[in-house]
């Protein structure tokens, strides 16, 4: 296969498997503003940062958001500028960058870092980079070691039914791919300045392969998988399980690329006895 069939894939992968699902939070759940940076904070106590991929998903996370603030911890989700960055500056390295930015804005020297996908690689960066600041870090159908392709080439334009089917591919059970969430992934291909960005992330994943750094990551890691995850296939967390020095790898029965959505409480007790497990 030719390299620009299989950066086309990519594309694809990274595309509809990082965030492309766009439930939204409750207008009670208020985010704030704090220099140049908006998240979403709730609770107090350890904090917990959570990192979303593309498309601003920061919904995907909500049963995370509605339990762990009961169970004593600060849940803060930043969000993160993934389409309004100079396309020179839109890869990993320089989410990384804007993670430690936002911590130094929030005073934050002990996060536990959980990423989704593409928010598992900037977590993974930001933890090879930083490791003093990071406490722990959590990976779910995490990038970052490779993807698996999804199909043939990156879909024209107008294939609506193209991207429901890919949509509908990253989940276990296809209902949960929604009309709302094809409706936002459709928009988002026909959108020429988030296009061409997400090309720029694509590209910025191949480059930062993390193979090479993993073993040398002491960080304490949580990695927490669905067993049908047909983006980031189960051997990609047997492998990250092998190459982490200090990981404790959980199975989700029926479960796809986004354990936390879609299976929620199955998906907090996990990260739960994590956390107990590390006394975080």
């Amino acid at each position: 296969m030719g390299q620009k069939k299989r950066l086309n894939r990519r594309i694809l992968t990274i595309f509809v498997g990082s965030s492309a699902w766009g439930f939204r939070f409750s207008m009670e759940k208020k985010f704030k503003t704090e220099s140049d940076f908006k998240y979403l904070e709730i609770g107090d106590g350890q904090p917990i940062v959570i990192l979303h991929g593309l498309m601003g998903g920061l919904s995907n996370f909500n049963g995370v958001v509605d339990f762990f603030p009961k169970k004593g911890y600060k849940v803060i989700i930043p969000e993160l500028p993934i389409y309004e960055l100079p396309l020179i500056k839109t890869n990993v390295e320089t989410f990384s960058d804007f993670l430690k930015n936002f911590l130094t804005v929030k005073g934050i020297k002990n996060a536990i870092l959980l990423g989704n996908s593409l928010g598992g690689h900037i977590g993974l960066v930001f933890a090879r980079n930083h490791p003093e600041l990071v406490k722990g870090l959590v990976l779910t159908g995490s990038s970052g070691l490779y993807e698996n392709s999804m199909g043939g080439s990156y879909p024209k334009r107008g294939n609506y039914e193209y991207i429901k089917t890919k949509a509908e591919e990253v989940f276990y059970d296809p209902l949960i791919a929604t009309k709302e969430i094809v409706d936002e992934v459709f928009d988002v291909v026909n959108d020429r300045n988030k296009l061409i960005r997400t090309l720029a992330i694509a590209k910025s994943a191949i480059r930062h392969n993390m193979a090479k750094d993993l073993p040398k990551m002491q960080t304490p890691t949580g990695i927490i998988w669905g067993e049908n995850d047909v983006v980031t296939p189960p051997n990609v967390a047997e492998e990250f399980d092998k190459l982490l020095p200090n990981s404790d790898l959980y199975w989700l029965k029926n479960c796809g690329h986004a354990p936390m959505m879609e299976h929620p409480d199955e998906f907090n007790e996990n990260l739960f006895n994590w956390l107990n497990k590390h006394n975080f």
